[in-house]
């Protein structure tokens, strides 16, 4: 079963130490959900915002939360399964109790305060991932205390995967690939694009309770744009009663996520026999696809899978046709850091996981993206195989 055991947390605490250590951090606080979960393995079921989360990773001590009370029982399951990483857990309330009183909402800076005091925190450096008003007011509490902004740090420890994050991944992928032979199977002039979508999302999850029973499976998105709306990228406002028309290109995106990791797999289709201008739209797009996942080399500069995609939507000639960057990391969430992979000139690390999706958008005609997950190494590696032949993408 594709799982996240404690052999993650041991790889994730290392990188989290090393970071304090090259910012002269004793602790690291992490605010924000996706965070949360990278700290814990507990998938976070509030928003930060309206109930605030705090994982406390010190350099020396045990890591230790700070949550609502609304989790509690989610916490509970997670911990009995031997899920979650970090079990010492203070709560708040959020209404006032008769017996057994717990901290309310106002009361988390206090409760913070102490929780640190009480970690020989109160007089220390921490590094802080997001923010929020409530670590703010409790740093007020504790004067000798200094928060240091390090969200961009931060985010460098979700580059590279471990082991066991891309065997995840790769279990996820396969499911696509095999969502995606549905689709191909249902597509048909007349028929309602939501509903074609509901229904492939429904055989998703049908197939994912054989492959994966017990563990935590989503279906982010199954997206289809189809006709003239694919030319948007995320559709044209007005999906609702459209349907497939003979002739049609049709875009879909594919993001399942399973046990607090995402991939992306997107292909593009025709509804019947393509015309000529539609398939050099096609061609070039699955050239620039397969060039941006050649590109995910390690030691090659980010950039440089986007730039070697629009070279290749260039040199057919549909430049002007490009409407977003190549494609972003993936992991926790679909859309992971670095976000601006156009213009990151970093080099690549082994194990890095993006998704390759050049795209191409003639108005009027449609979409044309090809998206595979590809994790970066000497060799680059796709975690998604949906063929890309024009034979496949036609569907008679």
């Amino acid at each position: 079963m594709p799982i996240l055991t404690k052999a993650v947390w041991d790889s994730r605490y290392r990188k989290m130490l090393a970071l304090m250590d090259d910012i002269h951090a004793d602790a690291i606080i992490f605010t924000s959900s996706d965070f949360f979960q990278f700290a814990t393995n507990f998938h976070t079921d509030v928003l930060p915002w309206e109930r605030p989360v705090f994982a406390v990773v010190p350099r020396n001590g045990t890591p230790f939360l700070v949550m609502n009370e609304l989790s509690t029982n989610h916490m509970r399951f997670s911990q009995e399964r031997e899920k979650v990483w970090i079990t010492d857990i203070s709560y708040y309330a959020e209404h006032p109790r008769l017996s057994h009183r717990l901290p309310l909402l106002g009361q988390v800076p206090e409760l913070l305060a102490e929780r640190l005091k009480g970690a020989g925190l109160a007089r220390s450096r921490i590094a802080v991932e997001g923010g929020s008003a409530a670590l703010a007011a409790a740093a007020r509490l504790l004067p000798e205390l200094t928060l240091q902004p390090a969200t961009a740090e931060c985010r460098s420890l979700r580059w590279q995967k471990h082991a066991e994050e891309l065997a995840v991944m790769a279990a996820i992928g396969s499911i696509s690939d095999w969502v995606q032979d549905r689709y191909r199977e249902n597509i048909r002039p007349g028929r309602l694009v939501q509903e074609l979508d509901f229904a492939m999302a429904s055989l998703f999850v049908q197939e994912a309770a054989e492959r994966f029973p017990g563990e935590h499976f989503e279906v982010i998105r199954c997206w289809t744009l189809s006709g003239p709306a694919s030319a948007s990228p995320h559709g044209d406002g007005a999906s609702c009663g459209a349907r497939i028309k003979e002739g049609d290109v049709l875009v879909n995106i594919v993001i399942p996520r399973l046990n607090g990791l995402a991939i992306e797999n997107e292909r593009t289709w025709f509804c019947g026999r393509p015309g000529d201008e539609q398939v050099r739209l096609w061609t070039a797009a699955r050239n620039a696809n397969e060039a941006a996942i050649a590109a995910a080399r390690t030691g090659n500069p980010v950039s440089a899978i986007d730039a070697a995609a629009q070279a290749q939507i260039e040199q057919a000639g549909f430049g002007d046709y490009i409407r977003h960057r190549t494609g972003h990391a993936i992991g926790i969430i679909h859309h992971e850091y670095p976000e601006d992979m156009a213009f990151c000139h970093r080099p690549l690390l082994d194990d890095e996981v993006y998704s390759a999706e050049p795209g191409i958008y003639a108005y009027g005609i449609g979409g044309f993206r090809l998206d595979d997950t590809v994790v970066v190494g000497q060799t680059p590696r796709t975690l998604t195989s949906t063929p890309k032949t024009l034979e496949y993408a036609t569907v008679l």
